[in-house]
């Protein structure tokens, strides 16, 4: 039986999902639960990469604050799969917007997001991740 190239498709953009949508209520967990041990992580306010899960979790977890996203634009979704089905990289774009003073939405961030899923002990488990803005920003941000 051959590789089911859509449905692991299927399968990465709906754990993608799943990790942001409780990033952006307030729970990390999803993503920081998900890294792979030998994890790489690419952070748009830091110079250098970061290598291993436990580096990756101190530092997002010391930036970290709940941005109290009220919706978000999954934007040009590509997932790309490897012949043998155990390796998959997803890249999209995301927009991201909270409420202003006036309960009004706006838009907090664009992002150019890249990650890459490896199946490990029959789990998918992100093996390097890496965010971008959009768009420029001016001081150290985490959400």
């Amino acid at each position: 039986m051959g590789v089911n190239k859509e449905e692991i498709s299927k399968t990465i953009l709906a754990l993608e999902k799943s990790f942001n949508e409780r990033w952006s209520v307030g729970d990390n967990r999803g993503y920081l639960d998900n890294y792979a041990e030998e994890i790489s992580y690419f952070d748009p306010i830091e110079k250098d990469l970061v290598v291993g899960r436990d580096a990756a979790v101190a530092h997002i977890e010391a930036i970290y604050s709940n941005p109290h996203i009220v919706r978000n634009e999954y934007l040009n979704p590509v997932v790309h799969v490897s012949d043998g089905g155990d390796f998959a990289v997803l890249a999209y774009n995301l927009n991201t917007y909270v409420l202003d003073d006036n309960s009004n939405e706006r838009q907090l961030r664009a992002w150019n997001a890249t990650e890459a899923y490896r199946l490990i002990d029959d789990e998918w488990r992100i093996v390097h991740s890496n965010w971008a803005f959009a768009q420029t920003a001016t001081g150290a941000i985490a959400s």
